[in-house]
């Protein structure tokens, strides 16, 4: 419940319009959600609790589920009710009319007791391909029991985009009433259907944050909003709150245990990353070559990506977005990114660990060394644990962990805390293990990347070998030696600046 307080908050910051806190009369989670929100002062959100239509053969004020939405202590209730009549008769199993009765008393009874209603018609563009007639029928009747807006609903994702516009179009068109859409992305089609559905007309959009929801999910807001607002024109949020939108995805795929999507437009990682040389040259020219929309608009940043696609200026704008300022036609470019090459052909991949290709660089340019010499490390198997002994410089260490890597970690730290403190600030927040090669070889190589973390920020190095132990060293080695090397910039800048 805490969880849900916590994205309620975040949308409230958003400025999002409405909050659909869930629905209060089917489990007791979501009716404490909606006493402790109640707590919380929202600016900008209103919000409101999801039902259904009441059950057959109910009188309203008998109701639990619409009991349950008055005591939820809401001024807005969203109500689902059936359009198709494939749902009338073999779901519900009533008639046409009775299910006519069941929308019009449960809205008219929350209107009656001051309540406004968002009438969601369910399995709508369905039914009016059924039958628009009685579709229509449906909206007619909710809008005469007082629903203020109507929602056409896709809630199995099949329609195509023509009809979502087409359909929409004959409503707004047609029928003096606020038209909203809610759309599934069963056919791929959520996003693109729900902007054809505000095209046409519609006012009022639902949707998830990075399209979570049943199935194949919901319609991405994190893709509907900013294409509203950047593209369309359509004010949606309150005013400077876009650039919100990546930490806003952020938290929600954190509290949903779901890695976040590089690929997922406007916030994705890789939203505004350049992987080949062409790419790269032409947006340090002019970002507008290869980028729709200013990144920093959606809380996003543009990521030159070095890789065996990368030319000289690849490198170049690198090298920039860390501070080291080259020029393109310097001879040591060209020695860098053979090296590179040859890296990436031996198994490294540096998309995936850009920071030890900034140490590749550096190196060729005379702007780095390798602080860190490793003379020596084993790793010994005991029933329970792993015993590694460490030797750098003048310092030799034994650590036991949980497992070879964890052991050597422990030890590689200790050892070199000795001669670098600092590094006792560093944590590693990811650690993962890639097979490049024949997963049927024995002797297939081993990628190893890791992330860093100093508190401020993070990074990622890399390691490959055909020992997983000696992989990790390798880029447990280049993400301290890189941590070294930015504390050494940082200082001189101090010093420049002093």
């Amino acid at each position: 419940m805490k969880d849900k307080i916590r994205i309620a908050l975040a949308l409230d910051d958003l400025g999002v319009d409405y909050i659909e806190g869930g629905w209060p009369g089917s489990n007791p989670k979501d009716a404490a959600f909606f006493k402790e929100i109640r707590e919380h002062k929202l600016k900008n959100s209103k919000v409101a609790a999801f039902c259904s239509t009441m059950y057959k053969g109910n009188a309203p004020e008998k109701d639990n589920n619409l009991s349950a939405v008055l005591d939820s202590g809401v001024d807005i209730a969203v109500m689902f009710g059936k359009s198709w009549l494939l749902h009338v008769n073999n779901v519900l199993k009533v008639t046409r009319e009775e299910n006519l009765d069941l929308i019009y008393l449960s809205i008219s009874y929350l209107r009656a007791h001051g309540l406004r209603v968002i009438f969601d018609a369910e399995h709508f563009y369905q039914g009016f391909l059924d039958n628009a007639e009685y579709a229509r029928a449906v909206l007619k009747t909710a809008k005469d029991a007082g629903s203020d807006t109507l929602v056409l609903a896709d809630t199995n994702g099949g329609t195509t985009t023509n009809d979502i516009f087409e359909i929409t179009k004959q409503l707004t068109s047609t029928m003096s009433a606020k038209f909203g859409v809610h759309i599934h992305n069963d056919s791929g089609c959520a996003v693109s259907n729900t902007l054809m559905g505000v095209i046409a007309g519609a006012t009022h959009i639902q949707g998830t944050i990075n399209g979570l929801g049943e199935r194949t999910g919901n319609a991405d807001l994190v893709q509907i909003l900013p294409t509203l607002e950047l593209k369309l024109g359509r004010k949606v949020l309150k005013q400077n709150s876009l650039p919100k939108l990546k930490k806003v995805s952020a938290l929600i795929y954190e509290l949903s245990g779901i890695l976040p999507n590089p690929s997922q437009p406007f916030v994705g990682a890789n939203a505004f990353a350049h992987k080949g040389g062409m790419h790269s040259d032409a947006v340090m020219k002019d970002a507008k070559a290869y980028e729709h929309i200013d990144p920093e608009s959606v809380g996003n940043t543009r990521k030159i990506v070095v890789s065996e696609l990368s030319g000289a200026s690849s490198l170049v704008g690198y090298a920039k977005e860390h501070g080291v300022l080259l020029d393109k036609s310097d001879g040591k470019l060209k020695e860098a990114l053979t090296r590179i090459k040859e890296l990436e052909s031996e198994g490294y991949s540096f998309d995936l660990a850009p920071e030890s290709a900034l140490l590749v660089l550096l190196e060729k340019l005379g702007m780095y060394k390798n602080h860190i010499r490793l003379d020596y490390w084993q790793v010994t198997s005991e029933k329970g644990a792993d015993i590694a002994v460490v030797k750098t410089g003048s310092a030799c260490e034994t650590a036991k962990g949980k497992g070879p890597v964890n052991a050597v970690d422990i030890a590689l730290r200790r050892a070199l805390s000795k001669t670098y403190p600092e590094i006792a600030k560093l944590s590693l927040t990811d650690y993962r293990v890639i097979l490049p090669g024949s997963i049927n070889s024995t002797e297939s190589k081993v990628r190893v990347t890791v992330e860093l973390s100093d508190g401020a920020s993070k990074w990622r190095t890399m390691g490959v070998s055909n020992s997983i132990v000696d992989a990790s060293i390798m880029a447990l080695l280049d993400g301290v030696n890189y941590y070294l090397w930015k504390n050494n910039i940082e200082q001189r800048e101090q010093s420049t600046q002093g």
